[in-house]
């Protein structure tokens, strides 16, 4: 090799050569990929998964042929090579894991959820990302293998290691059990459909919706954005209530505790106004149930359904305002109340002689000796009570004589 070729100028010269044509080169290759992309409707950051991983291997490609070509420490070669090897690995995962990925979300575009009916969809994107995260692990240990190799002795070490693996697995196996008990439980949530991404569930008494599912755990957001991650076993070992696994169409009861005097036929006649008015109503059910009727209330259940959990909830809270306010103002007779019956109080036949009663009640009060018990008669006697005098009766009488009449008509 020629001397002028081998020095710092020609490296720097080779180098930035070797740069712009690599950049050029991934631009030439992305111009057909970019114009497929566009016609067929894919997202530009799919490209850039692609492309920045290539753009990376031809840059370290052409460095290596420059270092070879101009390098001026020809010593430091063997070194540069072994670098430049590694790169080249780590550049190809990258690139390998680039396609799978931009293969991956392509699918996944082509199943949106936000459609009315997306449970094939959401049954897609669940099982989509958890072979993405297989297929990006799987190719993270091969490249970290690869890697490996090229260091000397590896294949030494490669060889006790697999000798020792019988061993090695078991105490593996003991130490990560709950770890690939969750792993295999991901998978199985994956292919058996039992829960999938935007799925609404009921799951530690929470109202969510699932929001991502990884091979050892789930996140399901609740209804305030909070988040409850859950290992995988707990769907495959708990019971939950799964709401849209089948279709999202739910139904959902609205009840009131009212007066007797409420009348159903009206009421529902207004449910079937109110349902009418209203696009939260999917057209499917609509129905006024007396439910019970004991004591002094009776139950009334209205029955309605729509499309989704989301426009369900939103339901149920107009009919109850609505139906509350026409209670309020076209029959207030249904309103609630407590009923107080008065009646006349029960007769005893066994009464203690009136004697008996007063001893009784002044037994604590006189006692003790005779005197006690002269004032207790004085307190306990009977009272006479002067009665009026008839007017017609004193007319009967001389009025001469006032005395003897009066004497009279209190006989009388």
């Amino acid at each position: 090799m020629s001397l002028e070729l081998v020095s710092w100028p020609s490296f720097a010269i080779a180098a930035i050569g070797a740069a712009v044509i690599a950049v050029v080169v991934t631009a030439l290759i992305g111009i057909p990929v970019r114009y497929a992309a566009k016609r067929r409707g894919w997202s530009p950051r799919f490209i850039g998964r692609v492309l920045r991983p290539l753009r990376a291997l031809f840059v370290v490609a052409g460095l290596l042929l420059a270092a070879q070509l101009t390098f001026p420490l020809r010593d430091w070669l063997p070194t540069l090579d072994h670098g430049a090897r590694i790169l080249i690995i780590a550049s190809l995962g990258w690139l390998v894991a680039g396609v799978a990925s931009f293969a991956f979300e392509v699918v996944i575009e082509r199943h949106p959820v936000d459609v009315q009916d997306n449970r094939v969809a959401r049954r897609v994107r669940t099982q989509v990302s958890i072979l993405r995260r297989i297929v990006l692990v799987i190719v993270t240990i091969v490249t970290i293998g690869a890697v490996l190799l090229t260091f000397p002795g590896v294949e030494a070490v490669g060889a006790s290691v697999l000798a020792s693996a019988g061993l090695a697995s078991v105490v593996a196996g003991l130490a990560a059990q709950s770890t690939l008990a969750n792993v295999f439980a991901g998978l199985q949530l994956a292919f058996s459909d039992a829960i999938r991404v935007d799925d609404v569930v009921i799951v530690e008494n929470e109202w969510g919706r699932i929001e991502e599912i990884t091979l050892t755990y789930v996140v399901v957001r609740i209804w305030d954005d909070r988040r409850l991650v859950l290992p995988s076993t707990h769907f495959t070992s708990t019971p939950f209530q799964n709401w849209t696994r089948r279709e999202t169409e739910l139904l959902g009861s609205v009840e009131f505790d009212l007066d007797w005097r409420v009348r159903p036929m009206k009421m529902r006649a207004e449910l079937e106004r109110i349902v009418n008015d209203t696009e939260l109503w999917d057209g499917r059910v609509q129905v006024l149930n007396v439910m019970d009727a004991v004591g002094d209330r009776i139950r009334v259940r209205v029955l309605v359904s729509a499309a989704d959990s989301g426009l369900l909830f939103d339901l149920r809270c107009l009919v109850r305002e609505e139906l509350v306010d026409w209670i309020q103002r076209e029959a207030a007779a249904a309103l609630p109340v407590s009923r107080v019956m008065l009646v006349d109080p029960v007769t005893v036949v066994d009464e203690p002689e009136p004697e008996e009663t007063e001893r009784h009640v002044y037994e604590g009060l006189f006692s003790g000796s005779p005197e006690a018990e002269e004032r207790a008669q004085t307190f306990t006697a009977a009272i006479p009570i002067q009665r009026p005098i008839d007017s017609e009766v004193l007319a009967e009488y001389d009025a001469n004589d006032p005395d003897d009449v009066r004497e009279q008509a209190r006989a009388r």
